[in-house]
Formats: structure tokens, C-alpha cells, sequence
């Protein structure tokens, strides 16, 4: 052992480390970003989830009832929506997280003692995200009303709750969590394999000197994109319908809506993630640099796209985030179509973010393109 030599590689090693910029960035950025999610952003106990409220008996009642469940912090009334049908639109969509239906003769039934029922519907498409707040629910029932009953109703205010609250746990009441798991798969193997094998091309070809020839052409920037792009899409393809035929067969998983629609969001999503990986392909230089950035937008897009965890459970700055990130409205599309039976109304305004993320991405990267045909 050469101490001046060992000495020697040591320095070498620090300068091209130094040289190599976005390596560093990555070994410095990565840590952290995993750090501040998974400390600030991560939540397996949502609070404050929406609920949309249709009564139709305007009492004090009903009043401390909707009150009581918005003080448990687990609640937050959103809507008002004027019927019942109107309010299952909304749980349909996702816009809710809850449906709580009073009765007309709620007040009256809770007088005479005969218990009424209160209908509280949860969207179970994911079990994490309703899951805590559903079983805090009966003790709530029996604290509703012990301001209201008192005096001459303070025998109303027996050992159980003198309304019954009957939850409804909606297009999965079971709660499987491969139902929410498996469809959600789908988003996030193309978002991991489309990004990447798109960066991978371009910059393979400049490893291999190709790069040159194809710059020698006369071909134009979106040609190449395109050319680049399609035969991944076609990739992509086959992916899903290898992970669509797993979950019938092998987990059971139920497809309520339109295959043909979810193909149609399909073409916009793969194209969004083969935008994004065609970007990275004129940052990177090497293959190396293209797997980090990669790993840099895969990270945040699986943590906060309520793919591992409830997306409502999460703070306004990582929602914020998330609701930029396609893979976060791609989830809600194939778990509505699987799951909900969703149609074109219910995912359309979660299809045009991604169609435009696809063009701002796909804009970014013919910009930077053109720049290096220079």
C-alpha cells in the first residue's frame, strides 16, 4: 500500500465527483426529499376528510349531529347538496369522502324513542382513507345529543346512542386492500418503466455515438419525440393488459366501468410519463443520470399520489404537489372505472391535468432539443 498513491485516486475520485453536478445533486437532494416526506407529508390517520350533508329534517338535532361529527376532526362539511342522488353523484367522483343522509322524520322518530336511522356512505375505494374515521363514528353517536336531551328528554340518553348511524362502505364493502392496490399498479409501473425507458434511449444512443447520426438528418424535433415515444406506448399496452388479466384471475378484482374508456385514458398517461422520460433524456448525459432522474420523479410521485398512502391525509403543500403529478389523477381514473363504474363525466376533470402536464412536459423537451441541434 502506496499511501501517495491511494492518495493520489482519492483526489481524482473527489474531482470528478465534483464535476459531475446533477450525481451530487442527486446523492444530497434525495436524502432529503425522502426525509421531509416521509416526516411532514406521510399520514395513515386522515383528518378533516369532506362529507357532504343532505337532511331533510332541520332541527337542533340534526344540527348537533352534523356538529358533533365536524368536532371530531375527522369530518369537514363540503357540501350541501340539495338530494340524495346528488349527494352519490358526488361520492361517485371523489369530490367527498363521505355522504351523511338524515331523514325527513328524524326529530320525531328520536322522540317517540324508536331510533331513527342516519345514513352515513363512505367511498372505500381506499380503506386507509375512511377506515379510522368509520370506527370512531359509534362514539360519537353516543355524545351527539347529550346536550339536547335533557330536562323532560334525559330518558332518551340511554347506554346506546338514540339514533342508529348505519355506515355504508361503498364500492368495496369489504374493504380488500388489493382493490385499491392492484388497479393503482398500473399507474405506477408505467409511470416507473415509461419514464425510464424513454430517458434510456435517447441517452444510449449519445453513449454509443449514434446520437450524432440522427442529429445529421433532416428530421425534425417532434418527428424524433414521436418516433422515440410510440413504440413505448405500445409497450405499455402490453403491460396493462398483463396486470389487468393478474388482477381478474389471480386477485379477483372487479371491473365495473368501460375498458375501452380506460384505454382512451391510457394513450394520455403513457404519453405524459414517455414526455417526461424524453425530457430527461436532453438533461442527462449518461444512463447513470437518467436512472436518478428517474428515481427523483418516481420517488415523490409514488409517495404522494395516494398510491401508498391517503392522498387526504396528507398536508395543502403536499396535496399541492400531488395534484401536479399525473400518476396522482390517473389513480382516481382507473379506481373509478374499475371500481365505481365511472364514465366519461366523472373523469374528465381528472384527465385534462394530465393532458396538460403531457404538453407542458412534451414543450420542455422539444425546447431543450432544438437547443442541442445547435
Amino acid at each position: 500500500m502506496n499511501w501517495s498513491r491511494l492518495l493520489a485516486i482519492l483526489i481524482k475520485e473527489f474531482r470528478q465527483i465534483r464535476r459531475d453536478r446533477l450525481t451530487f445533486a442527486m446523492m444530497v437532494a434525495v436524502p432529503i426529499m425522502q426525509l421531509v416526506l416521509f416526516g411532514y407529508a406521510i399520514n395513515t390517520d386522515p383528518k378533516r376528510l369532506p362529507m357532504a350533508v343532505v337532511t331533510a329534517d332541520e332541527s337542533e338535532f340534526s344540527r348537533s349531529l352534523v356538529a358533533s361529527l365536524e368536532n371530531s376532526d375527522y369530518f369537514r362539511v363540503t357540501k350541501r347538496p340539495r338530494s340524495e342522488a346528488e349527494g352519490n353523484r358526488l361520492l361517485d367522483e371523489g369530490s367527498v369522502q363521505f355522504l351523511l343522509v338524515i331523514p325527513p322524520d328524524f326529530s320525531r322518530q328520536l322522540l317517540r324513542g324508536e331510533r331513527p336511522a342516519v345514513l352515513l356512505a363512505a367511498d372505500a375505494t381506499d380503506p386507509a382513507a375512511s377506515g379510522n374515521a368509520l370506527a370512531a363514528v359509534s362514539a360519537i353517536g353516543r355524545q351527539a345529543l347529550a346536550r339536547d336531551l335533557t330536562g323532560p328528554l334525559r330518558s332518551l340518553q340511554a347506554s346506546d346512542a338514540p339514533f342508529e348511524i348505519r355506515p355504508q362502505r361503498r364500492y368495496n364493502p369489504e374493504g380488500v386492500s388489493r382493490y385499491n392496490i392492484v388497479p393503482g399498479l398500473i399507474g405506477v409501473i408505467l409511470t416507473m418503466t415509461m419514464v425510464m425507458m424513454t430517458s434510456l434511449a435517447m441517452t444510449r444512443e449519445r453513449e454509443r455515438g449514434t446520437m450524432e447520426n440522427l442529429l445529421a438528418t433532416p428530421v425534425r424535433p417532434i418527428e424524433v419525440m414521436v418516433g422515440k415515444i410510440a413504440p413505448y406506448i405500445l409497450i405499455g399496452y402490453v403491460q396493462v393488459v398483463v396486470i389487468l388479466l393478474a388482477a381478474r384471475l389471480l386477485f379477483e378484482v372487479p371491473m365495473m366501468g368501460s375498458l375501452a374508456l380506460l384505454s382512451a385514458a391510457l394513450v394520455v398517461f403513457i404519453a405524459a410519463n414517455l414526455a417526461v422520460g424524453f425530457t430527461f433524456s436532453t438533461i442527462a448525459k449518461n444512463q447513470l443520470q437518467a436512472m436518478q432522474l428517474t428515481f427523483f420523479f418516481f420517488l415523490p410521485s409514488m409517495l404522494l399520489s395516494g398510491f401508498m398512502f391517503p392522498f387526504r391525509g396528507m398536508p395543502a403543500w403536499a396535496q399541492t404537489i400531488g395534484e401536479a403529478l399525473p400518476l396522482t389523477h390517473f389513480l382516481r381514473i382507473v379506481r373509478g372505472i374499475m371500481l365505481k363504474g365511472n364514465g366519461i363525466a366523472e373523469i374528465a376533470p381528472e384527465l385534462w391535468p394530465i393532458a396538460a402536464f403531457m404538453l407542458a412536459a412534451g414543450s420542455v423537451a422539444l425546447m431543450r432539443y432544438r437547443q442541442t441541434l445547435d
